[in-house]
């Protein structure tokens, strides 16, 4: 018999379902867009679609479950979707039973940050390893954290949210992901251009400043732009701080940082490094735990959803 798994990562943007064999190697994959803005019953009805297209047919196939990855707030442990922001309209949405009243297999929910961590975990940078911290830097800041194998998520699911870590900057209460993720760094780049200071950033957008994005500020700093260069050294010392509470309270094993950020490479990775390197109690905490990039790409998501299910939910690595 075949045995596969399936995976689901459901996004504001598109949807997609792979096929994997128990290795979670991918051996098939199906996507279309998510058009959220037609509401959560034609989504789900597509996605349901979508899913059952996906599940080989024939007698030698075994689905031994589905694992759905979905954008927070979720509580994984009853299986809802609370309140996503990019899923106008979807509130306490019960996903895992609505698919598994209509598929019949037994279906995991998790939160798409919370998964990455187990895919990379489970296929990616951090594999062989049982205390992990997975953050991602891009339009905000996710986390995901394993503890002894398991998936760190709290009472009702809703913990290990690492970028809203409050901090107090020049005196205003702010968040990790409100000083350092994607838009923060556009904005901080936007403030400096706008009050004169001369940049690259500038001709990327042809002068039109609204449409500068982390994406604009990276290009820039790859090609040499100082104060671009400035930004990102900023975002990753301040995601190093950030890195250095992790430590003190889940003394992992190994840090992986993904997002579309983390594509700045070493320009945000040194000053992270450095960050930790200043400001952890004493060296035991990090003198033998990696900071490295994340290892799957666009996959990551797909390939934790059938983590969850390999992992029975992210209770056994």
């Amino acid at each position: 018999m075949n045995e596969v798994i399936i995976g689901v990562d459901l996004g504001g943007t598109q949807m997609r379902v792979g096929v994997f064999n128990r290795d979670l190697h991918l051996l098939d994959r199906l996507a279309e867009p998510t058009r959220a803005h037609e509401g959560q019953e034609s989504v789900i009805g597509r996605l349901l679609d979508l899913i059952e297209r996906a599940i080989p047919t024939g007698g030698d196939s075994i689905v031994l479950g589905i694992g759905v990855s979905a954008p927070g707030p979720i509580n994984p442990r009853t299986g809802t979707i609370i309140s996503p922001p990019n899923l106008p309209g979807w509130r306490r949405v019960a996903l895992r039973q609505i698919v598994e009243d209509r598929l019949g297999y037994t279906t995991h929910l998790g939160n798409d940050a919370n998964v990455a961590a187990l895919a990379e975990a489970t296929r990616g940078a951090a594999h062989g390893y049982k205390y992990v911290i997975y953050l991602t830097v891009s339009t905000g800041i996710g986390s995901g954290i394993i503890d002894d194998g398991h998936l760190v998520i709290g009472s009702n699911g809703l913990g290990a949210e690492a970028g809203h870590t409050i901090l107090v900057v020049n005196g205003r209460i702010s968040t990790l992901e409100k000083e350092a993720a994607g838009p923060a760094i556009a904005s901080k780049a936007v403030a400096q251009i706008k009050a004169g200071k001369p940049s690259r950033i500038r001709d990327l957008v042809n002068g039109d400043l609204s449409q500068v994005t982390a994406k604009t500020v990276g290009q820039a700093a790859a090609e040499g732009d100082s104060l671009a260069q400035e930004l990102i050294r900023q975002a990753g010392f301040m995601v190093g701080l950030g890195i250095v509470s992790l430590m003190h309270l889940f003394n992992p094993q190994i840090i992986v940082v993904g997002g579309g950020v983390s594509k700045t490479g070493d320009l945000l990775f040194e000053p992270m490094r450095e960050a930790v390197r200043q400001y952890t109690i004493d060296p035991a905490y990090c003198e033998n735990v990696p900071i490295v990039p994340a290892a799957l790409g666009d996959n990551v998501a797909l390939i934790g959803a059938a983590a969850l299910v390999a992992t029975h939910g992210g209770s056994r690595l």
